[in-house]
C-alpha cells in the first residue's frame, strides 16, 4: 500500500501538526515498512506563488500549443500533483489553521490540483472513496462553546475539499490549545491542554490503524 502525505506547516522542528501525523504515519507503516510514501512539503517548500494563475490561463488558450512556457510548466506541475494523489492507496494532510484561516500553501496547493481536468466536473472523481486522515492543529480552542467558537475557518473549508468535492473517505485529527506553556496568558489551561494532547494522539494512533485498513479495529 502506498501513502501521500501534505505538511503544509511553516516549520520542522516543533511543528505540532507533523508531531501528529507521525503518529499516524507510524501506525501504517508499521503494516508494511517497505510501503512507499511520497512526501509534499508545501510549507517549507511552497509551490511557485503565480503557478495557479498561468494553468487557469493556458486552460482557456485554444489551441493548446499557444501556452507560454511558463504556463506550459504550471499544468505539468498540476499534472504531478495530481499523479500523486491518484497514485497513493492512502493520503495523510497535515494542515495547521493559521490567523484563523487556510494556510496559503495548502490553498494554493489545492487550487493548482483543481486547474488539472481529472479534478474538474468531468474528470470521473479519481480519488472517490480513497481513505485520507486530515490532522490540523490549533493553537487556541475553538471548540463549542468556548469564548472562540466559530473562529476556526480552515477546517469547515478542507473537509468541503477533501469529502464533498473529492469524495474521499475522510477522518479528522484535531489538537486543540497547542499554544499552552508557549503563550503564558494560556498557562492556566495547562491540565486541559494535556488532555486534548493525549486524545489527539489516541485518535492519531486510532485512524493510522483504520488508514491502514484496519477499519473494524478503529471504528
Amino acid at each position: 500500500m502506498s501513502l501521500f502525505r501534505l505538511d503544509a506547516s511553516i516549520r520542522v522542528e516543533g511543528s505540532t501538526s507533523r508531531e501528529i501525523a507521525d503518529i499516524v504515519e507510524g501506525v501504517w507503516r508499521a503494516g508494511d515498512p517497505a510501503a512507499p510514501v511520497t512526501r509534499r512539503h508545501v510549507g517549507t517548500e511552497p509551490l511557485p506563488s503565480g503557478a495557479w494563475a498561468a494553468a487557469v490561463a493556458a486552460s482557456g488558450l485554444l489551441p493548446a500549443d499557444q501556452s507560454t512556457p511558463g504556463q506550459a510548466e504550471a499544468v505539468a506541475l498540476a499534472a504531478t500533483l495530481v499523479d500523486e494523489l491518484i497514485d497513493a492507496e492512502a493520503l495523510l494532510f497535515a494542515v495547521p489553521l493559521y490567523n484563523f484561516g487556510v494556510s496559503q500553501h495548502f490553498k494554493t496547493w489545492v487550487d493548482l490540483v483543481l486547474t488539472d481536468p481529472r479534478m474538474g466536473p468531468a474528470g470521473g472523481a479519481p480519488l472517490a472513496g480513497k481513505p485520507a486522515v486530515l490532522v490540523t492543529v490549533h493553537g487556541g480552542n475553538y471548540s463549542p462553546g468556548t469564548p472562540r467558537e466559530g473562529w476556526d475557518h480552515a477546517t469547515g473549508w478542507i473537509r468541503r475539499i477533501l469529502e464533498d468535492g473529492w469524495h474521499l473517505d475522510l477522518r479528522v485529527v484535531e489538537r486543540e490549545f497547542t499554544l499552552v506553556g508557549v503563550n503564558p496568558s494560556l498557562d492556566a489551561f495547562t491540565e486541559l491542554a494535556a488532555e486534548l494532547k493525549a486524545t489527539a494522539e489516541r485518535k492519531a494512533l486510532e485512524d493510522g490503524r483504520w488508514l491502514l485498513g484496519d477499519r473494524r479495529a478503529a471504528a
